[in-house]
Parts: C-alpha cells; structure tokens; sequence
C-alpha cells in the first residue's frame, strides 16, 4: 500500500513542488509575509481584545493613540495588492533567471498602468488611487501582472533584444539600458490592455479579473470541503516525508491570503468580519503543534509511554512542539511511513478542521480577525489572539484533549512494540557479554 501511494503521490508532490509558477507565487506571498506579522502586532495592541483597553489608553494618551498603531498596520493591509505583485515579480523573475529587481519593478509599473487614478467625489473628478485597486482585492490581479510581465520581459531578454554599451561602461549603467527596450516592450504591452479593458464593459482589468476569477476562487476556498481537503492532502504528504503545506499552500495560499485580508479590512474598519476559512483557521485551530496536530501526540508520549526511545524523544520535542515545530517527531518517532501512526496522523487535523468549522458555523467562537500571529505562537493563547475570545481557547483546549484521545491506542502500539524491541536488543547484549565471559 505504501509503495503504492509512493508511486502516485512522489511524482504529483515533486511535480507541484518544482512548477516554477506554483514555486514564485508561495516564494512571492513569503517575502511579504514578515511585514504582515510585524504590523499585525500594531494592530493588534491597537485593538486588543481587553474589556475598558481603548477607553483606558484613550484616558492616558488621547482619543488618536489608536491612529498611531493603525498608521503602522495600514501601511501594509492597504496595499497588499500592489506588495504582492512586486514580490511575486521579484520571485518569478529570479526562478526565471534574471535579474530580480528588474522583474519586481517592471511589474510594479505594470500595475500601475491598470489601476485607475481618477476618483469622482460629488460632481468633481480628482487624480488619486483608491485603495480598494491596490489592497486585498487586488490580490489576483496583482497575481497575473507580476506572471505575464515578467514572462514578457524574459521573452525579450532570451532573444536578446537589448542594447549592449561598450567595456568599459560601469555594470549598474550596462544593466540599466540591457533592461530597456525587454521593460519597453512590457509597457507597451500594458499600455494596449489599459486601452482594450477602457472600451470594454468591465473598464477595468481590476473589475475583469474580481468579476471572473477572483470572487469565485474566493467562494469555493471558503468552504469547509476546500479545507478539508488542504488539511487531508497535507498530512498525507508528511507521512511520505514530503512537507505538505509547502505543496498545498501553492495552490490554496492565494485564496487564503485574500480571505484573511478581507477579515483584516473589516477588523480593522470595526464591521462585521465575513470569512470563516482564513490562513489563521488553519494555522490555529487545525494543527496544534505542527503537521498532523502532534502536540498531541507528543502529551501522550510523554505521560503514558514507556519505552525508553519514545520518552527520550517526547523530553527533547515536547518544548519545540509547544512552540510549532514537529520536525523532531515527524523524523525521530518516526511520523514518516509509519504504518500505525500515519492513521492518527492524517485523521486528527481533518477532523479538528471539521469541528472548528461547525462551531465557527455555529457562532459559538468568533471569527478570526485577520491577524496574522507568530506561526510559533503557542495554541490557547492563539486561540484568544485570533478571535478575541476566551472561547477560541476553550475550542482549542478541547481539539488538543481529542487528538490525545484518538492517538493513545495508536502511540500504545508503537510504545509496544519499541519496548520489545528494546528487550530484544537487551538480550542480545546481555548474551554477548556471557559469551566474552
């Protein structure tokens, strides 16, 4: 069964894995990610999820401390459309082979060119960009510039359609006019779709692809099935050796990323948050200790097993489990084709994603507000971050009490057939040493 799964899940896995687009895309969303949880914080301290919080600061600092905080977070959540296309552009043109900068900045320009700069207020048009082009909901669009700009540019720079200065020219001003007429042909290219999308119906590249593409990837990630799906897959990867979330977060992670913007944006305005199924759903009430949720796998290695290999490991993971990091179990137990562990393994995360789901349906637990949290962040006290709640914790406490319940029978097994094996090579030792004797 396992060389079965071997044969049909390596190539699939290792296919995603190299696909340059697939690749640039996960590498471009990483880029911006440490931005977004830096200026989570600030949102977060700004509207912490403390009764008489505001009202307090409000009383030391004035009625604007917020607008300090928020200054901060809206640096970034205002524009993750436009930050998203340049470091996608950035990743794409490096897997691509060129020069990185040059790639960033021709897509930079080649958003630029397709956002609208004009702003009617009343009677009176005025030039300005609205945020709505180059924040969340520009994700996708952003996503497409940052690919076709890119591979235009490559186009041009493989025939070699620039223009060579003589030795002797410092590099920097050699590079500068190589990229010239590979970012000229890009522009152009840009300039006609700004005039083709003007005439149409949708006058905008940003209502084409909102309309056509991005509004209905959003509504089928937002589904439970959707996670479900990303929860199973991941964790069948892992039990192959394969890092899961880096292969399914290629194809969910943009989806995710607008969903969590979506809440942030309405956090942040004080409405009502519309999405259950954000990336802090699935980082924070799905797997609590890593892949395969195993921090409660890790609890019953280190309270119930005797062997002495799995409670020397449990002693060593049971720190970094608590803090996210399950590389240790994953390939010290081992997780990895372990027959009798991959069932718990695999069954734990999908079900929690179930669970949390109906109570999130259910209104029992807040949604998440869109605040990106350390992913090292400790389960319970997330559960609280992300939702604001105390109930959040509670969901949490009870999935981790879960998992512990559905992998004792499994890590007894294990915790016997260890134990023997340990008598076994005891005995043998024991044997050796009578015999030198």
């Amino acid at each position: 069964m396992q060389k079965k799964f071997e044969q049909i899940l390596m190539p699939l896995a290792t296919k995603l894995g190299n696909n340059v687009v697939l690749k640039s895309l996960r590498d471009g969303f990483l880029i911006i990610t440490p931005l977004i949880i830096v200026t989570s914080t600030f949102l977060l301290i700004g509207n912490f999820p403390i009764p008489g919080w505001d009202s307090f600061w409000t009383g030391l600092l004035g009625k604007n401390w917020a607008e300090w905080f928020s200054a901060v977070s809206n640096s970034v959540f205002s524009f993750t459309g436009i930050l998203s296309c340049m470091a996608i552009g950035y990743a794409y043109g490096k897997n691509r082979g060129l020069e990185a900068i040059h790639a960033s900045v021709v897509a930079l320009i080649s958003f630029l060119i397709l956002t609208p700069t004009s702003v009617s207020i009343g009677k009176e048009t005025v030039g300005a960009v609205e945020t709505i082009y180059v924040g969340p909901n520009g994700i996708f669009l952003g996503i497409f510039i940052a690919i076709i700009s890119v591979e235009l540019y490559r186009f041009a720079v493989k025939r070699n359609w620039t223009i060579k200065m003589p030795d002797g020219v410092p590099p920097a001003v050699s590079q500068s006019f190589d990229a010239l007429i590979p970012s000229g042909l890009v522009i152009l290219f840009f300039f006609l779709v700004h005039i083709l999308f003007s005439i149409s119906s949708y006058d905008t590249a940003y209502n084409f692809i909102y309309t056509l593409i991005q509004a209905p990837l959003k509504h089928v990630g937002n589904s439970l099935p959707s996670v479900l799906l990303y929860n199973f897959l991941a964790s069948v990867l892992w039990v192959f050796g394969i890092n899961g979330p880096t292969i399914t977060n290629s194809v969910w992670s943009p989806i995710f990323f607008v969903l969590t913007q979506d809440n942030l944006k309405a956090y942040t305005n004080h409405l009502e948050i519309p999405h259950i199924y954000t990336q802090p759903f699935i980082d924070i009430f799905t797997t609590y200790g890593g892949g395969g949720s195993t921090l409660s796998l890790l609890i019953v290695m280190f309270v119930v097993c005797r062997s002495k290999r799995i409670r020397e490991l449990g002693k060593l993971a049971i720190l970094p489990g608590i803090f996210g990091i399950n590389e240790p179990i994953i390939f010290g137990l081992p997780v990895v084709l372990n027959p009798i562990i991959a069932i718990p393994f695999i069954v734990v995360p999908v079900l929690n994603t179930f669970i949390s789901g109906i109570v999130f349906t259910l209104g029992w637990v807040p949604k998440t507000t869109g605040v990106l949290l350390p992913w090292t962040t400790p389960p319970i006290i997330s559960g609280w971050l992300a939702t604001g709640s105390w109930t959040g914790s509670v969901l949490q406490l009870i999935e981790i009490i879960l998992g512990i319940m559905i992998y004792y029978p499994f890590v007894k097994m294990l915790d016997h057939q260890y134990l023997d094996e340990e008598a076994a090579a005891l005995e043998e030792d024991l044997n050796i040493d009578f015999n030198e004797v």
